[in-house]
């Protein structure tokens, strides 16, 4: 059972009332095999709506248990209770779990590992031990309050106060060295590190002093190892790295700080852990010795994220789809509307007295008030949602060039792209360059896809589609589209139901940086949604 509550939470000298699992900050490991079924029952204690995302996991057939509220479910009001049931099908790995209405994964959120079934093994040496890494955000505030005062006003939320590993900001903020999480490894030992990017709007750079770091898998697959000294990850992103402990015994930093490639602010801090040896002698340990700190990359190193992200490759060859049902082109990135007529000042508190927006396609994407979208859909409740999601920009423009500003108005509405069982999927993610360009770690519910080609500037069919690897490209369930460029995707539309598809920076999905598909049923019972939960909650 997972018990949504409220709890007095310290950090940076300050106590918040905060929304938590179990009374837990972070949430509880779940730990589970692949073929388990599971069973969880969430009980809102809290003051605010909540439904709960397991982020990564396909749910073949189960979209009822997804989470994403108004798409799949209404949420569960205070006070109230749904049990997600779903079974973990061909997936091992790394993934995790979080709050999936309003702002609540601030702090709801947890570490999803699914082992191998029993008798089966990593397809790298077994590690002697294993840790979750889950990198957060903080903000010395009720997060509910920072995004309900940025939809007041129309202006960008402020920024986080810190960045949490484990929930600890570490040993450079103010009143937190006592609580630095410390990771343990012993000498000649290899361990896996099993990091998560569950901050709400902020990509990551993550680097371990003196250490290198093989990464063997990504969002739950095994990925061709690679070593590297720093991990970019996007929110919603993990990446599993086995870590050597080839060090003279001591204690080394673990630092993360943002990766921010759009122009505005951001938060400029920097949290720690520390990774300790078992045999460290004692004239090294306790907090105020000098840790040894590694250098991390600057907040606007485009390359080396570009380098990072561009290294992924599945371990062998993989079968992605090459004759295309729906190839589709979306853009992806923020807008300004203008100050509604007899609006104040005060509400519209963007740029030159605008309201950010955010769109695909230059649909700004709202949730329907009344009844889920999937509940519309397997009722036939009408005017809900339309399924005329535009497959390609309606107007052509230079997308990452000097966009003319009567293009950065997008337009509104609750809008879904229809796709039949089984068709073959391409979707070209181009960023645009309307107020800044920006690295959007764009997430699909209920699927993987396998990430064919990325780039920058417009994507040129002519001449990008050289670059596309149709042989071991990787697998992943959200894709960093690089700052005023491209990604491409392809999947194949083979689990019906309602599927989000939005950005992992949480202010872009306030401001309509979603769509959803639509994936019809196919012939048979397999190939068909299950019926709806008898307590799936009502709105």
């Amino acid at each position: 059972m997972e018990q949504i509550q409220a709890i007095p939470v310290k950090r940076l000298c300050k106590i918040h009332n905060t929304i938590t699992v179990n009374g837990q900050f972070p949430g509880p490991t779940l730990e589970v095999n692949n073929g388990d079924t599971l069973v969880i029952n969430v009980v809102n204690r809290a003051r605010y709506n909540v439904t709960i995302h397991w982020h990564g996991i396909k749910q073949i057939r189960t979209a009822w248990a997804d989470g994403p509220e108004f798409i799949t479910q209404c949420p569960i009001r205070p006070g109230g209770s749904y049990t997600y049931r779903f079974t973990i099908q061909g997936q091992e790995g790394t993934l995790w779990w979080h709050a999936d209405s309003s702002w609540l994964r601030t702090t709801v959120y947890g570490a999803l590992i699914i082992y191998p079934k029993e008798g089966e093994f990593y397809p790298f040496s077994k590690p002697k031990r294993e840790t979750p890494i889950l990198l957060g955000e903080w903000w010395d505030a009720n997060p509910i309050d920072v995004v309900r005062q940025a939809t007041r006003t129309g202006a960008a939320p402020n920024v986080s106060d810190a960045y949490t590993i484990n929930g600890q900001p570490g040993d450079l903020y103010r009143c937190s060295s006592k609580d630095t999480t410390v990771v343990i490894v012993d000498s000649g030992e290899t361990n896996l590190l099993r990091v998560i990017n569950a901050a709400l709007n902020q990509a990551l750079f993550f680097a371990v002093a003196n250490h290198k770091l093989t990464v063997v898998a990504a969002d739950a697959s095994y990925v061709q190892p690679f070593t590297t000294s720093v991990l970019m990850l996007g929110p919603g992103q993990t990446t599993d790295v086995l870590i050597d402990g080839n060090q003279p015994p001591g204690r080394y930093y673990i630092a993360v700080r943002a990766y921010a490639s759009a122009q505005g602010p951001f938060d400029n801090t920097t949290s720690t852990a520390i990774l300790e040896y078992k045999d460290t002698p004692c004239s090294v340990q306790g907090i105020n010795i000098n840790s040894i700190f590694p250098s991390l990359p600057a907040f606007n190193d485009t390359s080396t994220a570009t380098t990072f992200s561009t290294s992924f490759r599945s371990p062998r060859q993989v079968d992605v789809p090459t004759e295309i049902d729906e190839s589709l082109f979306f853009t992806v990135g923020l807008g300004l509307n203008n100050c509604p007529r007899g609006s104040s000042s005060t509400s519209c508190q963007g740029p030159n007295e605008t309201r950010f927006t955010a769109s695909m396609n230059n649909m700004s994407f709202v949730l329907p008030p009344n009844f889920s979208i999937l509940q519309a859909h397997h009722q036939g409740i009408p005017g809900v949602f339309s399924t005329d999601f535009p497959a390609v920009p309606p107007v052509k423009f230079d997308y990452t060039g000097n966009v003319s500003r009567s293009l950065w108005q997008p337009v509104r509405g609750t809008k879904v792209y229809k796709l039949k069982y089984g068709a073959r999927v391409q979707v070209v993610l181009q960023g645009t360059s309307i107020v800044t360009g920006e690295n959007h770690p764009i997430h699909l519910h209920g699927y993987d896809f396998y990430i064919i080609a990325e780039g920058f500037g417009n994507f040129n069919p002519q001449t990008d589609t050289a670059k596309f690897n149709l042989v071991d490209p990787p697998t992943r369930n959200t894709a960093s589209v690089p700052v005023n460029g491209w990604s491409i995707i392809r999947f194949v539309a083979n689990n019906p139901g309602v599927w989000l598809m939005h950005c992992h920076l949480d202010v872009h999905i306030t401001w309509g940086l979603s769509m959803s598909f639509l994936v019809e049923n196919g012939v048979s019972e397999l190939e068909s949604l299950e019926e709806p939960p008898v307590d799936l909650p009502v709105c």
